[in-house]
């Protein structure tokens, strides 16, 4: 079998129409409203987290206004690239000024900024002012991760649309449509494995899949998605924590200097995984499961400030073999 890398995943499978995107059900028909009269089409303000799909709903916008010659109507920056004021001043004003008739319904250009909020405060002021006065001409579609860094002036001309982590069962049945496509068998827990790795992140996931396909041609199973991302295995974290959670600290600690010498995981990567698995112990109560997630947040700090990942996972696991239930 031959996977064809040529081209990014990402970029390959990124949905070219409203109704190809995934999940977002919601804000594709409050868009796809918008598009029946585009005469009628505010600006738009798209917020979330990354990976949700933001920049190809915009792009997807695009299509649907000016099909095939979209790339003629649409200016599309990067602003943390280009953040400043003579961005704005001169790129953007210049673009506005000039409205679009005779291609299709809609009578303006449209121009995408993404990552907005990482704009200068000058910039936004600037920016507020031009899409008061280019409104007739152009249509703004601005992306950003944080609305709260948008300015007010501009959050109030703007069209609001909230992006929060795509349903993980939507996300499954994406990646295995991919897989499918490119002639892999992934298994469900593989998936779902891939999934949870991303955390809500699609993008993230598509590159996971290409990933992992590159390293496994054939049959993409759970191991193989564990192997290639350094994460350790679930079954062999939750054994740690059992031991660790019934008071037998020597043979925890055995174990995870398993995970470290044998298997090659980080500390960060272990206390990741633990995190996700203390939520799933059964006989801890939810106040239990808080009070450990608090002491898990204060290593998972020290790691990150270079301290000796041995002596502070052990230290962990002292202290969840002082708790025991």
């Amino acid at each position: 079998m031959t996977i064809n890398n040529e081209a990014m995943w990402v970029e390959k499978y990124r949905p070219k129409t409203l109704d190809d995107i995934v999940d977002l059900t919601h804000v594709v028909t409050s868009l796809q409203a918008f598009l029946k009269n585009p005469h009628s089409m505010p600006h738009l303000l798209l917020a979330g987290i990354p990976g949700t799909g933001k920049t190809t709903v915009a792009l997807c916008i695009a299509r649907e206004l000016f099909g095939e010659k979209w790339k003629s109507f649409t200016l599309e920056l990067n602003a943390s690239d280009e953040r400043g004021i003579n961005t704005v001043r001169d790129r953007i004003k210049d673009f506005s000024r000039y409205g679009r008739t005779g291609f299709g319904e809609a009578p303006f250009s449209l121009i995408i900024l993404d990552e907005s909020d990482q704009m200068t405060g000058p910039a936004q002021t600037a920016l507020r002012r031009i899409m008061e006065t280019s409104s007739r001409t152009s249509r703004f579609i601005l992306i950003c991760n944080y609305s709260n860094k948008i300015i007010e002036p501009i959050q109030s001309r703007c069209a609001i649309f909230r992006f929060s982590k795509l349903d993980k069962a939507a996300m499954v049945e994406h990646l295995k449509k991919i897989a499918d496509k490119e002639n892999l068998h992934l298994l469900d827990e593989a998936a779902k494995r891939i999934v949870e790795y991303s955390e809500g992140d699609l993008r993230h996931a598509i590159n996971a899949l290409q990933t992992t396909a590159a390293y496994q041609k054939d049959v993409i199973d759970e191991q193989t998605v564990l192997q290639v991302f350094g994460e350790a295995s679930p079954r062999q974290v939750q054994m740690m924590l059992n031991k660790a959670l019934t008071g037998n600290f020597i043979e925890a600690r055995k174990m995870m200097y398993d995970l470290i010498g044998q298997y090659g995981f980080s500390g960060t990567e272990i206390v990741r995984q633990m995190q996700r698995e203390l939520v799933k112990v059964p006989h801890l109560t939810d106040s239990q499961k808080a009070e450990l997630t608090n002491t898990i947040g204060e290593y998972d700090y020290r790691l990150t400030q270079g301290a000796n990942s041995d002596i502070q996972l052990s230290a962990l696991l002292a202290q969840f073999s002082k708790f025991r239930t």
